[in-house]
Formats: structure tokens, sequence, C-alpha cells
């Protein structure tokens, strides 16, 4: 047994410092970002592409239900971001979704685990579609497994044409491990999630913030890169992640409850702490008031939920097995209506943040942010009051 003493910080623990800019405008910002993969080899006919194997806006819809659907897909994909479709997709539907729409390769990936019928799957769909598929994420919950590792490397063999997105983790050797054995893109993160219950459960995780700074650093060293995968409660956040040298940023949450997401609307009455005043005129003509109790006001959410929770299991693998336990919640989130709005909220966030900090392109951010640690990152005292944005 050993401990590090050295403190690890979550985005909770700190806020970009701001310096002076040149920068007039948020419209100002270039938000979209060119990257090219280090193990990576392009097919013949993706050979004519130019300098770089992605281009687009670096947030990721994570791989989960009521985010990574297709729908979520189409409509990020519009505005120049990515998506990890859930792993629960059959064949036909991933063949029919990319058949019908073949732009949207270079904004998708298709999920997978490592079992035998996870790779027979991806087989079985590469067969018929080649170099429509040109992303996939090998996901799973502890990256640091050897039969992990073996299943990345084998798939790097088996398809050179495909980039790899794997994970997580959340320590440096373990990115350059991957990075080395094939992933060309490593997710970071464990616990951090927003119902994700690893570090209860388990009582193993990393701070978020610091996994992000180290496991970059670790990456960028190789010519790999990153996602910072979970954490992030709001626009604030995916600014720190970017700060802290994450290339992407997946989302789950802060994309969670909209249209494109799927999934029942559910409605709930609530008592408000407003009284309903009513009048009534009295026979001689004067107004009497009565105050009734509180009024009811109604509200909407979705239910959402972490991929390892007991209503996942139920969903997709027939209940939880007798050797393991529940490490998700599952969630009433608003709802929000179409994606549209939502994604508008986060860009303004991060383009702002971008003003602050003076990087006229989002691929500056890292070495224009300085970090400063802090007790507390914002006041509360009307949160529980607030009526719009």
């Amino acid at each position: 047994m050993r401990i590090e003493n050295e403190t690890k910080l979550d985005y909770a623990n700190v806020l970009i410092r701001p310096k002076r800019s040149t920068l007039g405008s948020r419209k100002e910002v270039n938000l979209e970002r060119k990257f090219t993969f280090r193990n990576y080899e392009p097919a013949f006919e993706h050979r004519n592409w130019e300098d770089h194997h992605y281009r687009g806006t670096p947030i990721i819809a994570s791989n989960m239900d009521g985010v990574g659907t297709m729908a979520v897909a189409k409509k990020l994909a519009s505005v120049g971001l990515f998506t990890c479709l859930v792993k629960t997709y059959s064949e036909e539907e991933l063949v029919e979704f990319f058949d019908s729409q073949p732009d949207l390769a270079d904004h998708v990936a298709v999920s997978i685990g490592i079992s035998e019928q996870d790779l027979i799957h991806f087989d079985a769909v590469y067969d018929r579609l080649h170099t429509d598929i040109k992303y996939v994420c090998i996901d799973v919950a502890n990256g640091y497994s050897e039969r992990f590792v073996d299943f990345v490397k084998e798939f790097r063999n088996r398809y050179p044409a495909v980039v790899i997105i794997a994970g997580n983790v959340v320590t440096g050797e373990m990115t350059e491990e991957l990075i080395l054995n094939g992933a060309d893109i490593v997710k970071i993160g464990i616990g951090p999630g927003s119902c994700c219950s690893t570090r209860i459960q388990t009582g193993v995780g990393y701070p978020q913030l610091s996994a992000v700074i180290e496991c970059a650093d670790a990456a960028h060293g190789l010519g790999g890169h990153i996602i910072a995968d979970g954490g992030c409660t709001n626009p604030g956040d995916v600014a720190k992640a970017f700060a802290a040298g994450a290339d992407f940023v997946m989302l789950g949450g802060m994309l969670a409850g909209t249209d494109q997401g799927g999934g029942e609307v559910i409605t709930r009455l609530y008592e408000t702490d407003e009284l309903e005043a009513k009048k009534r005129i009295l026979p001689d003509g004067q107004t009497e008031w009565t105050w009734t109790s509180c009024k009811v006001e109604e509200r909407k959410f979705v239910k959402f939920y972490g991929m390892s929770s007991e209503t996942a299991n139920n969903k997709h693998f027939g209940g939880l097995k007798d050797y393991r336990s529940s490490e998700g919640r599952t969630v009433l989130v608003d709802y929000k209506g179409d994606m549209q709005p939502v994604v508008q909220e986060i860009l303004g966030g991060l383009r702002s943040a971008c003003t602050y900090a003076g990087a006229e392109k989002l691929k500056h951010l890292p070495k224009c942010a300085t970090f400063v640690r802090c007790i507390d990152t914002h006041t509360r005292i009307f949160e529980s009051k607030t009526i719009g944005k």
C-alpha cells in the first residue's frame, strides 16, 4: 500500500484566470479542430483526404441510452459535432443508417465491447459498409485489463483503416499503453459521470481535471489524442476540460432529455411556494380576497441512467449478474425539447471562455489558460429560485 500526497483536482476546484485579449467578440473564436491520428492508416478511397483525418467541433455525445442515438448523431453532425452511438443498435439498423447518410461517417462512431460477439457484430457491419465506417469506440468501464489491451491490438491489426477510440482509463501510463497498442484516441474518466456510482461502489477513481491534464500530456507525447469523458455539468466545465489539454470532450447528462435522445417524457406535478389569490364580490359590493394553498405547476422529465446501472442491465442484458452490483444511477432529467438550444448554450459558453483567456482558436486554449485553485467557483444563493437563463 502507498499514498500519493499530491492533491488531484476536479473541475469544481479551479477557475480559468482571465487575461488581456485582442478579441472583440465571441463570434471571432474558431472552435473547429483538425486532427491527424497516429495509428490510423486510411483506406485507398480516403488517401485523397487533406493533411488531417478529422475536422469539426470536438464535442462528442456519449454512447449512452438517451444520448448516443441516431437522431442525436444527425442533429450534431449538422453543426459539426460528433456522436458515439450506443452499443445496442443491430446490424440492420447500422447498415441502413450509414447507407442512407454516408456523409455522417465523418462524425459518428460505432460502439462495441470486447466480447467475441462484439467483434462478430462489427465484422458483419463492416463487411457490408466497408469505408463508410471510419470510427469505432471500444468501450469498457475498466480499461486496465490485459484482455482489453489485447482486444485493441487485435482490432488495430484487423482494421488499419478505422480510427480507434478506446477507454476508459485515468492514468498516463495506461494511456500510453493503449496508444502503443493501436488506439488513436483514449477516453479518460473513471467515476466522474453524473449517473456513475463507481466511486461509491468501489472506492476507485481519479479526479477528472488532473486525469485529463496527466493523460493529455502522455498521449500528446506519443502523437495520440484523448477524450475527457464525464464530469462536465455546465459549459464552464467543458471549457476547463479543453483548457486542461483534452482534444475532445464527451458529454452525457448535459445532452440528455432532448427530443433527439428519445425516451418517454414523464410529467410530474409540484406544489410551489406561491399562494393563489381568489377574488369574490360580496352582496354589499365589497371585494373579498381569499388565499388558497400553494399553486401546482407541471414539470416534464425524461429518464436517464448510467450504462452500468440496474436499469441498463435489465433493459439490455437480462438483469444484473449475480457476481456484480449496479454502478450507475437512474434519474429524471428535465425535458429540454429540441437539442439545438442545448448545443448553442454549450458552444456559446465555450466561445466566451476563449475570449476571456485570449484564445482566438480552441486549439490555443490550453496554451492561453491559467487555472486558479479555489474553494468555491460560484455563488449558489439563488440556484433553487432561478426561473430562466
